[in-house]
């Protein structure tokens, strides 16, 4: 019994470390967007300047 509570423990922590890992790198999938975003309309206001 206590090895199966050993093994489940560790499977689940094993999902919440993929889990953070997942939500970490769409965090900074955004953040890259977000700056293209401000790049493109800085690039743009230049231009009508």
């Amino acid at each position: 019994m206590k090895q199966i509570l050993s093994t489940t423990l560790f499977a689940l922590l094993l999902a919440v470390a993929g889990c953070a890992n997942t939500i970490q790198g769409a965090g900074q999938d955004t953040a890259a967007a977000v700056d293209a975003t401000q790049n493109a309309t800085a690039n743009v206001v230049d231009a009508v300047d």
